[in-house]
């Protein structure tokens, strides 16, 4: 399972491919108590889950120092899966579900990320600044922008924009129009070649 990860991230050290072997085993442990995705997804979890959370990383590599919040991060994704692969940029993951959130920082402490805190709370109510927001389809791209917009550090470290960066499937035409957002859309077949991803995308919306 976790050779589907080495395959599109070869650079990961030996300390990652453990975690992420040891992050399905985790999943599956917790589903049992907690029912976090579908029993026919846990089946399918390092590639509707793991590897899904990392296409972020397909189009954005966080700079060391970082900041990303991942909002409605249920049992952690995308945060889980990035935070292992950037071990070096700090990752708050919210949820306004108690019970996620402690699997959550269970999950993290058992794989030994030191750079997650797992909150329970909703992204309106942060006080804190990120360089990057990261989320996998909570709501429509209108009233999740409302959410985060005032919580972007106004410094840059990366080559692009401070902004959003958003798992997203189907037609978004309408969506993406009904938001008036300026955007950039990134296709999952273009890095990934798994029949699920076949209509994925990831959406960068930089702050405006």
């Amino acid at each position: 399972m976790v050779a589907q990860i080495v395959k599109y991230f070869p650079d990961l050290t030996d300390n990652q491919i453990s975690q992420f072997e040891r992050m399905g085993a985790l999943y599956t442990e917790w589903n049992a108590k907690i029912n976090l995705v579908s029993r026919k997804d846990i089946d399918e979890i390092y590639t509707r889950h793991i590897l899904h959370s990392l296409a972020i990383a397909k189009v954005i590599v966080f700079q060391p120092g970082a900041s990303v919040l991942d909002v409605g991060t249920g049992g952690g994704f995308p945060g889980i899966p990035l935070a292992t692969l950037f071990p070096d940029v700090s990752f708050h993951l919210v949820d306004s579900i108690g019970k996620k959130i402690k699997v959550v920082n269970q999950v993290a402490e058992e794989l030994g990320l030191k750079n997650v805190k797992g909150t329970i709370a909703r992204a309106e109510g942060l006080t804190d600044k990120y360089d990057f927001v990261v989320s996998r389809a909570v709501t429509r791209l209108k009233p999740f922008y409302g959410w985060v917009k005032g919580k972007f550090n106004k410094e840059l470290i990366h080559d692009v924009k401070n902004g959003i960066f958003y798992l997203k499937g189907g037609d978004l035409k309408e969506e993406l129009s009904e938001s008036k957002l300026r955007y950039k859309l990134f296709n999952l077949p273009d890095y990934f070649e798994e029949e699920f991803f076949e209509t994925k995308k990831v959406v960068y919306v930089p702050v405006q």
